[in-house]
């Protein structure tokens, strides 16, 4: 999942040498913390949180894979 991630921002910002991802579990939820560059942020989340959301989408598509809840956070 974490891969995923990593794939998806790197080939949607300028800097994908910027973009640092960490991820956490607690029990059945998988935390993924998301920072790019500054310049970056408006890239990822993209109009009106679409991108963000499809991101988020395709997360829960892959958590629900290991019986998993997943969230992502994108950090400013």
């Amino acid at each position: 999942m974490q891969e995923l991630i990593v794939c998806i921002a790197k080939s949607l910002v300028d800097q994908p040498d910027e973009v640092n991802v960490t991820l956490t579990e607690e029990d059945d939820t998988v935390t993924i913390e998301l920072s790019v560059a500054p310049e970056d942020l408006g890239k990822v989340i993209g109009k009106q949180g679409r991108t963000a959301r499809a991101m988020r989408s395709l997360l829960s598509a892959a958590a629900a894979k290991f019986d998993k809840r997943s969230r992502l956070e994108i950090l400013e």
